[in-house]
């Protein structure tokens, strides 16, 4: 946690020096902006530095004539109450993670993070080089939102138990928090049952057992909610959440009224912050794996084979759910489209390279077909 929040300037300042000496000399930049700004995570769980962040870096470059106040989830509206707020116009803006929306429109578990999909790097180049960030707009823009992805997590650190999953065999009978839709389906496909709980509510659940096992978020995270104390085993990779994508929902209304030179600046902000949050989780990871060990936690693996596995049952969900949603299909086309077309680059340059290679992928075509359909 020290680590995660010292230096945060340093990274961010090259990224905004040369833009902010131009947008100061702008006479957009007399008139002052004061925001507030709803979040999905509470002050004990480590994503909220990204939401600080994203507002410190948009008041630095402002010169503080665009002021975010940050308000963290509970403090003016409950978490999953933050994308109907910041529709309506309650609040301006809303830090938070897409998949939390998922229950409005099924589109949302392929824009914040899905399993056996894109990893972090993923992310960042299929938003800002390859059609991502349109199609962020057009999923957000039908409830009157403005979206700036402005954060990306490591790969999330799997599973973690009081009984070692080595298999997915292990997974038969058990009781485990995890995240999303596609999730759910593959649990009760392994034999296992999806519970959901809100981060918070974790750590006391596998304390008193309600829980056999759960997952949250990367390792430095999961370090920082205390889950070294009540889980024994650990079992690797992350397969139902390559990366998580992150940003800030800002009311469609608040956005449009903004002068285009404050509108480049909270798009250059995000961009940072993006940069910031990566390579803060990744480099934090390190230590946060040593705790872990150090805790006595004993860390297993699921086969390459078993995951290959997971890639046909995931694809095989991907070509359902683009059946019932034109908008879930245009989407995943354009992922596992980008995942194809890199995928030569890719194979060249392994093993220095980021990104994986699919070893499967699900039917493009009828993906291609759904997505063709006119959103409903």
């Amino acid at each position: 946690m020290k680590r995660f929040q010292r230096n945060l300037r340093s990274i961010t300042f090259f990224v905004g020096v040369v833009m902010t000496v131009c947008l100061m000399a702008s006479p957009a930049f007399s008139a002052k902006v004061r925001w507030r700004m709803g979040s999905t995570w509470t002050p004990s769980i480590v994503l909220i530095e990204s939401d600080r962040n994203f507002c410190r870096i948009v008041k630095e470059l402002s010169g503080g004539d665009f002021d975010i106040k940050l308000f963290s989830a509970g403090e003016l509206v409950p978490a999953f109450e933050l994308f109907d707020a910041v529709a309506k116009g309650t609040l301006e803006a809303g830090g938070e993670w897409p998949n939390y929306w998922t229950g409005k429109n099924s589109v949302f578990d392929l824009l914040g993070s899905y399993p056996m999909g894109l990893t972090p790097v993923d992310y960042m180049v299929w938003i800002y080089q390859a059609g991502g960030l349109e199609l962020y707009q057009e999923a957000y823009g039908k409830y009157g939102i403005y979206y700036l992805p402005h954060s990306v997590t490591p790969m999330e650190s799997g599973v973690r138990s009081n009984k070692p999953i080595k298999s997915l065999a292990d997974y038969n009978g058990l009781k485990i928090r995890m995240s999303g839709q596609t999730q759910g389906k593959l649990l009760k496909e392994l034999g296992a049952a999806q519970t959901m709980l809100a981060g918070g509510e974790i750590y006391q659940a596998l304390d008193k057992g309600v829980i056999d096992a759960a997952e949250f978020s990367s390792p430095v995270i999961d370090w920082g909610m205390g889950f070294g104390e009540v889980t024994k085993f650990w079992s690797t990779p992350g397969w139902h959440q390559p990366a998580s994508l992150l940003g800030v929902m800002i009311n469609k209304k608040v956005w449009d009224e903004l002068p285009e030179q404050q509108k480049i600046l909270l798009k250059y902000a995000a961009m940072a912050n993006m940069v910031w949050s990566f390579t803060q989780m990744e480099y934090s990871c390190i230590d946060a794996v040593k705790k872990f060990e150090e805790k006595g936690t004993q860390i297993t693996r699921i086969s390459d084979e078993e995951l290959d596995k997971i890639q046909d049952m995931v694809n095989k969900y991907v070509v359902e759910s683009a059946k019932e949603n034109p908008l879930f299909a245009k989407v995943a086309y354009s992922q596992l489209k980008f995942l194809q077309d890199i995928a030569k680059w890719r194979s060249i340059a392994t093993p220095f390279t980021y990104g994986r290679n699919p070893k499967a992928m699900p039917d493009m075509e009828a993906i291609k077909a759904e997505a063709a359909k006119p959103a409903p």
